[in-house]
């Protein structure tokens, strides 16, 4: 989870919702919390690859099932265009941007098609970078000034519990939280490797909430700490917005680290991207949802070494065609939908495998249906058409088989 999104994710949540993204910041973890309570109670009952698309075609049906996996596996895909695309931008001067994006997924393809054991290792050595990148924005922060005239009392603004709030409405704090929620998603990817983990039963209902949790901290105080030292104009006008409010403490030195963090970071979600795309893509072929020459295992190193390598092809033409921004907007709408079936499915789970109360499943599903509405028209409207022609596709390749 802690990649890429939260070294650009808050500078537009603050355009659309000033210092409203901190509501924007509670409602998308309120969600994602959901939404992995979901994930965690499914993946201890269906302990196997596919994540959603599994339990939505063991819960709710195959069309359901279905929907998921198809949400999830293009949604996804284009999320790994935009972490390759946010990488080459930190790491990189400017023009070299498409080819080194697609240099780093060739990389990070090889490592996933040597096994989940190498590719976890280099994730936590990730992880540690991107960790003390940000601990060194917090540290910087705090030592600024804090932006002046941007830092109100509770209640000082008409109508408003925070500032911001008042001025751009409910809409634009939902919007923010729709963006920022595209910081949280991953956890999911934990439910998809259920073959390949340890006592998953026990294991991933564990990683999936502590992930969580660590999470929401962060982003919390990072926001926190870039609202105080920027405030909401320049922060939601800022392209690079944490190395700006590293820079707001005078320590020079500390562009270069912000930048390496978020290079590192972005290749961190892109690693875990590739490793759960595979996977399910994986248990999609094996159903014929996909073409079944992707459900093929390597036989040494026991990935699924076809649909890696055949999503790396797809993310390099993505990644030499299509922009970041639009790229995140329909990511957004797909991991949504994604966390709606789940929700669904965990949902309709009997008592003996209930794990946390109907209720959180009921506002998860509710919480992602009012995400989806906020996100940019176009984003919206390019997901419905493609979800239509996977649904349509998958319908009318059944029927000419006499499914």
């Amino acid at each position: 989870m802690i990649g890429a999104g939260v070294f650009a994710v808050f500078a537009p949540a603050a355009a659309v919702a000033g210092w409203g993204l901190l509501a924007g910041l509670a409602i998308a973890a309120v969600i994602a919390y959901c939404n992995a309570t979901a994930s965690a109670q499914l993946a201890a009952r269906y302990p196997a690859s596919g994540g959603t698309y599994l339990y939505g075609r063991e819960r709710l049906g195959d069309t359901w099932g279905f929907a998921a996996g198809w949400s999830f596996v293009i949604g996804k895909t284009a999320s790994c265009a935009a972490m390759a695309l946010t990488f080459a931008a930190y790491a990189t001067p400017a023009g070299w941007d498409k080819p080194v994006a697609a240099l780093a997924v060739a990389c990070l393809v090889a490592v996933n098609y040597f096994g989940v054991t190498r590719t976890a290792f280099l994730t936590r050595i990730l992880v540690v970078a991107s960790l003390i990148a940000l601990a060194v924005v917090v540290a910087a922060g705090l030592s600024a000034p804090a932006a002046s005239g941007e830092v109100v009392s509770a209640g000082a603004m008409p109508g408003g519990w925070m500032p911001g709030v008042a001025d751009l409405g409910l809409y634009g704090v939902l919007q923010s939280a729709g963006l920022i929620f595209f910081a949280f998603a991953g956890y999911a990817r934990i439910a998809t490797m259920g073959e390949e983990v340890t006592d998953p039963a026990r294991t991933i209902p564990r990683a999936i909430l502590l992930a969580l949790a660590v999470t929401v901290l962060v982003y919390a105080t990072v926001a926190v700490v870039a609202l105080r030292t920027l405030g909401p104009g320049a922060l939601g006008a800022s392209a690079a917005p944490l190395v700006d409010v590293a820079a707001a403490g005078g320590w020079d030195w500390t562009a270069p680290v912000v930048r390496v963090g978020a290079a590192l970071a972005s290749l961190g979600a892109l690693l875990a991207l590739i490793a759960g795309i595979g996977r399910t893509s994986l248990a999609m072929a094996r159903e014929g949802d996909l073409p079944r020459f992707l459900a093929a295992v390597h036989p040494r190193y026991r990935v699924p070494h076809r649909a890696e390598l055949t999503l790396g092809v797809i993310v390099v033409a993505l990644v030499l065609l299509v922009d970041v921004r639009g790229a995140i907007a329909f990511s957004s709408f797909g991991v949504l939908l994604y966390y709606f079936v789940a929700n669904l499915a965990a949902f309709t789970q009997e008592r003996a495998d209930r794990r946390f109360p109907r209720w959180l499943q009921v506002l998860g599903m509710c919480g992602c249906l009012v995400l989806v509405a906020t996100l940019p028209p176009v984003g919206i409207l390019i997901g419905v058409a493609v979800l239509a022609v996977g649904i349509g596709g998958r319908f009318l390749a059944h029927r000419s088989r006499g499914v």
